[in-house]
């Protein structure tokens, strides 16, 4: 049985001095996202090699949970006004699976 999902890689460049505003801001980013209905899961990573540099991977049921996601308020009221104002890029890549249960 196969099971389909909808995978979000966002790869964030934060200004060097904002790092652990971002990492704190992401930990209430990820608890909001978490509580959505079509998400599966949300996570992030700092860089070992570049601690400014963070990957956030989401999983949602599909391609209509992820667009529903960018609708909730916490996205504006996070991830608009608080975190992107903080980064030196972000990157957003999405990918349909199918995955072999």
């Amino acid at each position: 049985m196969s099971e389909t999902y909808f995978q979000v890689v966002v790869r964030y460049q934060v200004k060097p001095e904002e790092t652990e505003t971002v990492l704190g801001l992401l930990g209430e980013m990820a608890a909001a996202t978490r509580m959505e209905e079509a998400n599966i899961s949300y996570e992030f990573f700092q860089g070992v090699e570049d601690p400014a540099q963070i990957v956030i991977l989401e999983r949602y049921t599909d391609a209509a949970g992820f667009a529903a996601h960018r609708e909730y308020e916490h996205i504006e009221r996070i991830g608009a006004a608080q975190i992107i104002p903080r980064l030196e890029r972000r990157t957003i890549q999405t990918f349909e699976v199918t995955a072999d249960a």
